[in-house]
């Protein structure tokens, strides 16, 4: 089974390709969906989406996973995330592929067995779960990697 696991921002959108067969998990790609910061809003909304097609066609996922949305100190972040996320999720519907979504918790829990874990400590977990040489970057990618892992289990 084939799952992508998506991190969604409006500069950065990360996403993680991994194939589990008989427990085994394994890494098939990974990066990040960049948009140039002067741009429009639109046109980034426009270019996260078109991408998304992009990697679904390509991938053809048996799943998706996506980060839940959690409320942030800074709204105009959270908005601009929300924003993201309903790109890709409509991307999803209308690739009519199954979604699974995670708050942040969830997926340090299920890659790290500990809610709080940092950054670090979940980006080694990713390397040695995955059988990766070095940790995946940029930190977006390695995140969307945990997403996509967390919904392995």
């Amino acid at each position: 089974m084939i799952i992508i696991g998506f991190d969604p921002g409006v500069a950065d959108t990360g996403y993680g390709v991994i194939s589990v067969e008989k427990g085994k998990l394994s890494c098939l790609g990974y990066g990040c969906i960049k948009t140039p910061a002067k741009t429009d809003l639109p046109d980034r909304l426009k270019t996260i989406y078109a991408d998304t097609v992009t990697l679904l066609k390509k991938y053809k996922p048996a799943l998706v996973s996506i980060e839940k949305l959690f409320f942030s100190k800074n709204v105009t972040t959270a908005m601009a995330v929300g924003h993201a996320r309903g790109v890709i999720l409509l991307a999803i519907a209308q690739a009519k592929l199954k979604v699974v979504e995670f708050t942040p918790n969830q997926v340090k829990q299920s890659v790290a067995s500990y809610g709080a874990a940092d950054k670090q400590q979940v980006q080694r977990m990713v390397k040695m779960i995955l059988n990766l040489q070095e940790i995946p970057k940029p930190d977006d990618a390695a995140d969307a990697l945990a997403i996509a892992i967390c919904a392995s289990a």
